[in-house]
């Protein structure tokens, strides 16, 4: 265990050094100073590598090449980016000199003036926390939408007052440093990810837990009822509980009459079922998304959103970028841009909201996952699969284990190659699936660089 955060009264005159200087660095290295803190950056790369100027922080001061243990000297505090792994040895002995470590999530949670609601699970975060922040937002809420999406908040904060409400996507990342609970969080499902930085799914499931972990008796927990590990963590919840279903009725949150989505309860205006919409009136592929537009419902109520601005917001809503977002539709071949596809899991989603022959795109950067389920469902729906990236060749081997043969898969080294090689393949009535299952981290900043450059490709053809 890490030692906590600096409470906030005292971060003036304190001395913080931030490790990473990415999204989250810089938005620290924005924020700390207007607190008073006397604020280091340190950073593995030179600064003629990072993708902003030093000279833009003139309040801040630079060690950049490594981190010095050095530092520690000077450190009341760390604070840690998103992508920086807590085993390096920096943070190590930070920990054994017991120096606080905390990141911009739990500042901003422990900080933020107005009511949060917290969204996190192993998939369909971004996509629920978009359409709960919308809801809100047509509500007549003035909403604040961000974290692990958009906006880091702590670049806002001085925006935010008591009467707004927040919508935060927040990441395991995000969490595992965090000893503060939104007043409403939400877990909507825990399924193995990221074990290359949680090395155990026991440590995941540790850290996605935080944010319910830490509320009181006046808060709010929204779990998934139809993944068993969230459905675990019921003796978690130390205030009241709403549930979202598929599968069975609940006396809290929001589940399924038929085909149509119902909320009741906490999660409703008079405590009493109301029909929010048709599974036939979402303007999203999967059924997958049907659980996400249930978990949205249940959220949002709860946070006092009526069922009639639920209904007008679901039927209005269009699909997060980078989530099977159609780039382009060539020679009656659509192309489909879904890089957040992240996790071997997500491209399961992806395959199964389509009956087109799709031509499968996967690779990147592996997260030790497995990749026997996903591989096995490409080879009944899809024509060909191109393996590109850092570990396509996992996609390659993966496929050999399980049927002897690798015939329709074809091994490419990037993007670029992987989509030409895709027109030459596609026929009209295709479809071409940007669904890489790995981090985009071996060639790109993040995801949704990694979509805009497959956009580009595409509309380049």
């Amino acid at each position: 265990m890490f030692p906590k955060g600096i409470s906030s009264e005292i971060l003036e005159g304190r001395r913080v050094v931030i490790v990473g200087f990415a999204r989250q660095g810089q938005a620290l290295a924005r924020w700390l100073p207007t607190t008073g803190a006397r604020v280091i950056v340190t950073d593995q790369r030179q600064a003629e590598q990072l993708d902003v100027s030093v000279d833009d922080f003139p309040r801040v001061s630079f060690v950049l090449g490594g981190h010095p243990s050095e530092l520690l000297s000077l450190a009341d505090m760390i604070c840690v980016s998103g992508g920086v792994p807590l085993d390096i040895p920096f943070l190590q002995e930070a920990r054994e000199r017991n120096i606080p470590i905390t990141n911009d999530a739990q500042l901003f949670i422990e900080r933020c003036p107005a009511p949060i609601i917290g969204i996190t699970g192993s998939a369909g975060k971004t996509t629920t926390t978009t359409l709960v922040g919308q809801m809100c937002k047509n509500m007549g809420m003035n909403t604040w939408v961000g974290g692990n999406i958009g906006n880091v908040l702590l670049d806002v904060m001085m925006g935010i007052r008591p009467q707004h409400q927040v919508v935060m996507e927040l990441s395991s990342f995000q969490l595992e440093l965090c000893f503060t609970s939104p007043q409403i969080g939400a877990i909507l499902n825990i399924t193995p990810n990221h074990l290359d930085r949680h090395g155990t799914m026991q440590d995941y499931v540790r850290a996605k837990a935080n944010i319910i972990g830490h509320q009181t008796a006046d808060d709010i927990a929204v779990l998934g009822r139809d993944n068993m590990t969230t459905r675990l963590l019921e003796p978690v919840v130390k205030g009241q509980l709403a549930w979202f279903s598929q599968r069975e009725i609940v006396s809290d949150g929001a589940f399924m009459i038929g085909s149509r989505l119902a909320v009741t309860g906490i999660c409703s205006p008079d405590g009493e079922p109301h029909i929010i919409c048709d599974t036939s009136e979402i303007p999203l592929r999967g059924e997958h998304n049907v659980l996400n537009v249930l978990a949205a419902c249940a959220i949002a109520g709860a946070g006092g959103v009526s069922p009639e601005v639920m209904t007008e917001t679901i039927k209005s809503f269009k699909p997060v970028d980078h989530r099977l977002e159609t780039v382009r539709v060539l020679d009656g071949v659509t192309y489909v841009n879904d890089s957040i596809a992240t996790a071997p899991e997500r491209v399961v989603a992806a395959l199964q909201s389509y009956t087109e022959p799709i031509i499968l795109l996967a690779g990147g950067a592996d997260k030790k996952l497995p990749w026997d389920e996903m591989l096995t469902l490409a080879r009944q729906k899809a024509r060909h699969i191109i393996a590109f990236g850092r570990d396509g060749d996992i996609v390659v081997e993966t496929t050999k284990k399980l049927f002897g043969h690798t015939n329709h898969v074809t091994r490419v080294k990037t993007l670029d190659e992987a989509v030409a090689l895709a027109k030459k393949l596609a026929q009209s009535g295709d479809v071409v699936l940007l669904s890489p299952g790995g981090t985009s981290y071996d060639a790109y900043k993040d995801f949704a660089e990694r979509g805009d450059h497959f956009r580009k490709l595409v509309m380049a053809l």
